[in-house]
């Protein structure tokens, strides 16, 4: 498996700056992620309980290890101010091979009972 394929990059939304920050640096304090860039304010369009809605919301870009998903998830669940949270990963198909060694380097060794 490449540096590559080892990393993901996950995104969640959340309504407000302050619900993006403290993720965050829950995140990368956790070593659950490597770093997590906040693009501001955004305007969502969706369908919930079968009405249209459309909310201001913050998205999380998430940069973590491929193995380290099922945690991350558990932790965004907790943390998630939201019923039922957008939380989807992309594979890294390729990356600056730098910047994917320094990914690995700054989050946590997978459990060991966790496939990489």
């Amino acid at each position: 498996m490449t540096a590559a394929q080892k990393s993901l990059l996950v995104w969640t939304t959340v309504g407000d700056q302050a619900q993006a920050t403290k993720i965050a640096k829950e995140l990368v304090e956790a070593q659950l992620a490597a770093c997590v860039h906040i693009l501001g304010q955004g305007l969502s369009f969706y369908r919930w309980e079968g009405e249209v809605h459309n909310e201001a919301e913050w998205t999380l870009l998430i940069k973590t290890r491929t193995a380290l998903y099922p945690e991350l998830e558990k932790s965004l669940q907790t943390l998630h101010p939201y019923d039922l949270p957008e939380i989807l990963a992309t594979e890294v198909v390729q990356g600056e091979p730098g910047y994917l060694r320094w990914l690995e380097e700054s989050t946590k060794e997978p459990s060991t009972h966790q496939k990489e």
